[in-house]
């Protein structure tokens, strides 16, 4: 029985331990995205340097050809409305089938708010897109890239979604893995296409990280305090004689 016991103490301060690890992770990535934002930020609005996005654009143009076009054209895609918001109406109707509540409403939640910030942010900084597009021309403002900010809170919510569900841990850190390089593979076919200036897409993934993670985090302590609430309601409802 000692024996027991002990076992699942240590396992209980294993998971404790990996929890804490796990929170620090994301205290450093967050703090991290806050300063390269601010520093992305003041670079180009308040010193006025672009010299390193039209560096990035020369060093790209050897790498254009017909294939990589179509590559790249897939890849952005899958950032566009287009795609996520039939995405997000697919993965609400899975966890409404699923009576998953909180996170059929955690979904539209970020997306929406996340649409919303991106608005708000082009419109402060109200940047112009480059004027060398390579296929097309893309319509309205240029910082923070919207592909960017947008893959990252949905993609970024479904690697939240995949660790919080999926037990396997080779399938896991797999589908998390894959769903990183993705978001890296939109924001860089922006760049690829001239759509947008590299320090767009670096300031929309930051922007993107950094509201998911408040996100989460608002709609995880509204989850609880709901919980917590029902359980009260619950336990204070007579006994039936």
């Amino acid at each position: 029985m000692f024996s027991r016991l002990s076992s699942r103490v240590k396992k209980t301060l294993a998971a404790m331990a990996l929890l804490s690890l796990e929170m620090v992770i994301v205290i450093v990535i967050f703090a991290i995205a806050l300063l390269v934002f601010v520093f992305v930020a003041r670079k180009v609005f308040l010193l006025g340097r672009t010299d390193f996005d039209f560096r990035v654009f020369t060093f790209l143009e050897s790498f254009v050809s017909d294939r990589n076009n179509k590559v790249m054209n897939f890849f952005t895609f899958l950032g566009k409305h287009d795609f996520l918001i039939p995405a997000n109406l697919i993965l609400i109707a899975y966890f409404l089938l699923r009576k998953r509540k909180w996170y059929s409403i955690k979904i539209p939640a970020i997306a929406l708010s996340s649409l919303g910030l991106m608005f708000v942010l082009k419109n402060l900084f109200n940047r112009p897109r480059p004027d060398i597009p390579l296929l097309y021309e893309a319509s309205g403002l240029s910082f923070p890239s919207g592909h960017a900010l947008m893959s990252v809170t949905f993609y970024g919510l479904m690697i939240y979604i995949i660790h919080q569900m999926v037990k396997h841990t080779a399938i896991k850190w797999a589908a998390i893995t894959f769903l990183i390089l993705l978001i890296i593979i939109i924001g860089f076919s922006r760049i690829y296409l001239r759509v947008h200036y590299t320090t767009d897409v670096i300031a929309g993934f930051c922007v993107g990280f950094l509201w998911l993670v408040f996100a989460i985090h608002t709609l995880n302590k509204m989850e609880k305090f709901s919980r917590k609430k029902l359980d009260t309601v619950v336990s204070e409802e007579p006994v039936p004689q």
